[in-house]
């Protein structure tokens, strides 16, 4: 009998039925589509075994004027830059007590109470003591003079924390420990830490969408939201801020055993914003830009004011006339959501509105003008920008700014926004594979979700491919993402470590499982049946590190759209030589089949270690077989 070529549409479609998607691909996970054809995505592995404390929410990746690769790490409890696969604590200092703490111990427990008048902690902060003595007993001053973590506050005026030896082994006090650390105790306490989990009722991102009565107040703090960074470089030093925060300074010539520090209290600073909602340089006319900041003069945030610093200057936020500082207000919206930078404008999003910022010189500095109304974005972090056009996630859609506003066609809308964690919606990470044309989100499933048992964190991501327009998806968790910009590859976080992505074929050593299952495919309108007798595969394992790599395509038949499938036949495609030069355009080795039914599908996996394969055009060996 003649062979029949398998020829399917490249992307993935999972919003119109089976049936309909006849000739189209249906489900995959970790593969992506190249030139139109499927192949298994790149591995990953650790970028250094170091790890850091707290989830990462924001990476940012910059060169010092000594060559140094730099990249900028922050999480619910810490700030970190990371240089030469070291992480260095630069988190801001938010007070010093001097000469003013005291402690208690109990007989039989690990946990210290240390008193300290308004100390202004809360529950997860980091505090570094010093010139502790010791307690008489198992709490000695090695003990005491160390970093803790603070884990609870019972009043304002004291907090506790569990002892731990220079090890980090867990110490548990006697009957002697009967002192309090003696009167030179002093005490660094580092800025607050957010929130690992959005909470509802607690404003933007804390919450799902549209939770309480329209118009009703929410309480936001930094300390009460889901702890979000947005950061940028100044020459060769950092500017971080967490999200309705203060805004801190790293100066890259005083080090890494330096903090971050508030530019307020940087000298010569004059009129700084204290709060802001996120930071950004603007790179082409090298203004700081605070965005939902508070007005010169006062210390009450305007989540729709814009304010800007004198042209070089990160230190002179006060309007004058002989400088470019100055301040804008966005028109429309109730908050501040997200500003992006292109090549030619800063895009900037309100929880309703988008509009364009632009720099337009004297005496103005800054013009801006609305773009769109009624559009969403789902969070902070769910934006990117490739050369002018922007990509970013809604509410329920996708969409693109390329000089107007458009909504995405999207294949896997259902997919996505049907099994959505809506209650962790601001977790949502923006990222770009440039390598590849792709703009990819990382979001939480409801299937992961508290409520259901799981992590609440981002457990699956969805792509587009800007160049080929088409959209996958798969089960994967990142908290942040990067593309590889100055680095060699992509870089993502979770777990407390940082992955190279696109790096060999392994899930970080482990194997790398992959797959991709297409629509039913029928003769006719589906009133014959077919019999297939089998199948001669179509692949290349090119790049594989994998002497034998090993890919299985499983067949399945059924009779009708919504019936079971009826039966499976499994071949192992195996390529034994070792080298990656055979022309594995001639192989055509076949596996033979016994299928009948009114529709059949391919479905392509692998799990072995180090297999790269890519799917073209497989044959099948199939012919009329009746009507009953």
């Amino acid at each position: 009998m003649p062979l029949t070529k398998l020829q399917f549409r490249p992307g993935i479609n999972r919003d119109i039925t089976s049936f309909s998607n006849e000739g189209g691909w249906v489900d995959c996970d970790r593969v992506r589509f190249r030139l139109g054809y499927p192949e298994i995505i790149g591995g990953w592995e650790k970028y250094t075994d170091e790890t850091y404390l707290g989830t990462a929410r924001g990476l940012f990746n910059w060169a010092a004027l000594d060559g140094s690769n730099l990249l900028g790490l922050g999480t619910e409890v810490k700030y970190y830059i990371e240089e030469g696969q070291q992480f260095y604590d630069v988190t801001p200092i938010r007070k010093t007590s001097t000469n003013s703490i005291t402690f208690a111990a109990t007989n039989g427990s690990s946990t210290i109470t240390a008193t300290d008048s308004n100390h202004g902690a809360v529950v997860a902060d980091f505090v570094t003591i010093s010139g502790a003595v010791s307690l008489g007993g198992n709490v000695t001053a090695a003990v005491l003079n160390q970093e803790y973590q603070i884990t609870s506050i019972p009043t304002a005026n004291t907090y506790t924390f569990e002892a731990k030896d220079t090890s980090g082994a867990t110490v548990t006090a006697n009957a002697s420990d009967s002192g309090n650390g003696g009167s030179g105790v002093d005490g660094v306490y580092q800025i607050n830490s957010g929130l690992a989990n959005g909470v509802g009722g607690t404003g933007w991102g804390a919450g799902t969408w549209g939770r309480g009565t329209w118009g009703s107040a929410a309480t936001v703090g930094v300390t009460t939201q889901l702890r979000l960074w947005s950061h940028d470089n100044f020459g060769e030093n950092l500017i971080i801020n967490p999200r309705d925060g203060a805004i801190y300074y790293w100066i890259k010539g005083d080090g890494f055993s330096t903090r971050a520090v508030e530019i307020g209290a940087i000298g010569g600073a004059n009129e700084t914003p204290i709060i802001a909602k996120q930071i950004l340089v603007s790179d082409v006319d090298r203004h700081v830009i605070a965005f939902g900041t508070n007005p010169v003069g006062s210390s009450t945030q305007d989540p729709l004011l814009i304010r800007f610093s004198d042209q070089e200057n990160v230190l002179d936020w006060e309007p004058t006339a002989t400088n470019t500082a100055g301040d804008l207000r966005i028109g429309t919206g109730s908050q501040f959501v997200k500003a992006i930078e292109t090549k030619r404008e800063i895009v900037i999003f309100t929880n309703s509105s988008i509009h364009s910022m632009q720099f337009i010189g004297s005496p103005f500095t800054f013009g801006i003008q609305p773009l769109a109304s009624n559009i969403t974005i789902m969070g902070p972090n769910a934006a990117v920008a490739v050369e002018d056009a922007v990509f970013w996630m809604g509410k329920q859609n996708f969409y693109l700014y390329d000089g107007k506003t458009q909504q995405l066609p999207c294949s896997v809308t259902e997919h996505v926004f049907f099994d959505f964690d809506f209650d962790q919606f601001e977790k949502v990470y923006a990222g770009i594979i440039s390598e590849f044309s792709e703009v990819i989100w990382f979001y939480p499933s409801n299937t992961n979700s508290l409520a259901n048992g799981g992590t609440g964190e981002n457990d699956r991501y969805v792509i587009y491919n800007y160049s080929e327009n088409i959209w996958y998806y798969g089960d994967l968790g990142r908290t942040a993402f990067i593309d590889r910009g100055i680095r060699d590859f992509p870089i993502g976080a979770a777990d407390n470590y940082l992955y190279n992505h696109e790096s060999g074929y392994t899930d970080d050593g482990a194997a790398l499982v992959a797959s991709i299952e297409s629509s039913p495919i029928d003769m006719g309108e589906g009133d014959q049946f077919t019999f297939i007798r089998r199948i001669i595969p179509d692949f290349t394992f090119i790049g594989s590190t994998n002497t034998d790599p090993t890919v299985n395509v499983t067949l399945q038949s059924n009779n009708f759209p919504g019936g079971n499938y009826l039966q499976s036949e499994v071949a192992q495609v195996d390529r034994t030589a070792t080298s990656t030069t055979v022309p594995f355009e001639k192989f055509t080795d076949k596996a033979d089949v016994r299928l009948r039914g009114r529709a059949f599908s391919i479905k392509v996996d692998s799990s072995s270690v180090g297999t790269r394969w890519r799917l073209g055009s497989p044959r099948v060996d199939m012919r009329q077989d009746g009507r009953r």
